[in-house]
């Protein structure tokens, strides 16, 4: 019965679980595929000083994973809450909402799982061709089957998956059965106590790698400051609410001016749900700052030994680093597909109260650049600190090389990224049927 139930809820919630059924696939085509490059240039000796930045670039992916698909399975989960408090009210105990929502997760997870790992051969065959042509592995890396690297992506995919599944159920219990009826759109908590808690950790922990890392040796230098990048995103986006409440208001207040009925919704919807508006701006959060972070930090520490990359050799880090940098792009487009298909019947709403087609997409757009320009600015400050750490262990100033067009790009294309997404997910409401499900 339970896994009739979650079929009928797969189907029914197709965009959601798409989204987390890519967001898991990727995972694991990433991790697998960066095991096997890094299994595969362990056998060569001539790669041992490549080595280091191709666990990097490993434990870069497998983050980047692990932080995905916890946030994009929880978010999928919490959208539902009508969902599962409607199943309250008919009966259903939360001990069979928490198994529902497992049996729903362990189906993605392991289709997604299967398809990731089958994927993650020509993956590593992909990326051991790039090292060739950049002059990183100039005889190629050899890309063997070996069973721990399959392994690692299987526990991202499967692993991962039902703990993030069970507590998100644990949340998700919570609900009332007459949560259903509620309407309101405010959320009566900001931040729950656990999610502070891990937060403050967290920042506290990123807090103390920056204090460490001056002091450091260069070769400890920049895995630190990686550590310290990853430890402040976990707890930036835990505690990204509050902040996401406070730069709602003030990027609210500029779009509301540029543009003043369109932007100032726009504004509103963001500081009325901003725990909804930071999951869609986390992805972005954790593009710059940990492609800032990796970029930047192979561009100062070559410019402290005064090596300068030209031609290809000066792709070489994109290339390490790029692969994560599509991944948590995807998931950009993924969490604002999500956030703003839940927003479908508010869409339709302001229909019913004159809101035209066009005041619609202008209303889409700019919470979309406010979620995006708030998920830059923490993700910046976060890479900025920890480079400028990095620089002073590797020069004793306070300074970072930085690429002024690589940081364009990537904020342009997150940017880009949640306009299609916010677009095609709310293009049903803005132009369908004023009611959901009727003929339009």
């Amino acid at each position: 019965m339970t896994l009739v139930l979650a079929w009928s809820n797969v189907r029914a919630n197709r965009t959601s679980l798409a989204a987390t059924f890519v967001a898991v696939l990727l995972a694991v085509t990433l991790v697998g595929g960066s095991g096997l490059v890094v299994a595969g240039a362990g056998t060569r000796d001539e790669l041992n000083g490549v080595m280091g930045l191709l666990v990097l670039s490993a434990v870069v992916s497998g983050f980047v994973s692990v932080f995905v698909v916890a946030g994009m399975l929880s978010l999928h989960v919490l959208r539902q809450r009508r969902t599962w408090a409607l199943l309250r009210s008919v009966g259903m105990t939360p001990r069979q909402v928490r198994r529902l929502i497992t049996a729903e997760a362990l189906v993605v997870g392991v289709l997604a799982s299967a398809a990731g790992c089958a994927l993650a051969v020509p993956y590593a065959a992909l990326m051991s061709a790039l090292m060739r042509m950049t002059g990183l592995a100039p005889g190629g890396i050899p890309v063997g089957i070996t069973a721990v690297p399959f392994v690692l992506a299987s526990v991202v995919g499967v692993a991962v998956t039902l703990p993030a599944a069970r507590v998100a159920a644990r949340k998700a219990v919570r609900v009332g059965p007459l949560e259903v009826l509620r309407e309101s759109a405010a959320q009566r908590r900001l931040l729950p106590w656990p999610r502070a808690v891990i937060g403050v950790v967290a920042l506290a922990g990123g807090g103390v790698l920056l204090w460490l890392i001056p002091g450091l040796q260069p070769k400890n230098a920049a895995p630190t400051a990686l550590g310290a990048t990853m430890a402040l995103c976990v707890g930036a986006s835990a505690l990204g609410p509050v902040a996401l409440r406070m730069l709602g208001l003030l990027l609210g207040a500029v779009a509301a001016r540029l543009d003043p009925g369109a932007g100032m919704l726009a504004g509103s919807s963001v500081v009325t749900q901003p725990r909804r508006a930071m999951s869609a701006a986390s992805p972005v959060m954790l593009t710059v700052a940990l492609a800032c972070t990796f970029l930047f930090a192979v561009a100062t520490s070559d410019a402290a030994a005064g090596v300068t990359r030209t031609g290809e050799a000066a792709w070489a880090a994109p290339v390490l680093v790029g692969s994560a940098v599509v991944y948590t792009v995807i998931s950009v487009l993924n969490a604002t597909a999500m956030t703003m298909d839940e927003r479908a019947d508010e869409i339709r709403l302001l229909r019913t109260v004159g809101i035209g087609p066009s005041q619609l997409v202008r209303m889409v757009c700019w919470e979309t650049l406010i979620v995006t320009t708030a998920g830059t600015l923490l993700g910046t400050g976060i890479a900025a600190a920890s480079l400028t750490a990095l620089g002073t262990a590797l020069t004793g100033e306070p300074w970072f090389a930085y690429s002024l067009p690589q940081y364009a790009g990537l904020v342009a294309v997150c940017a880009a990224s949640g306009l299609a997404g916010g677009l095609v997910s709310t293009r049903g409401a803005r132009r369908g049927a004023l009611l959901a499900g009727s003929p339009g």
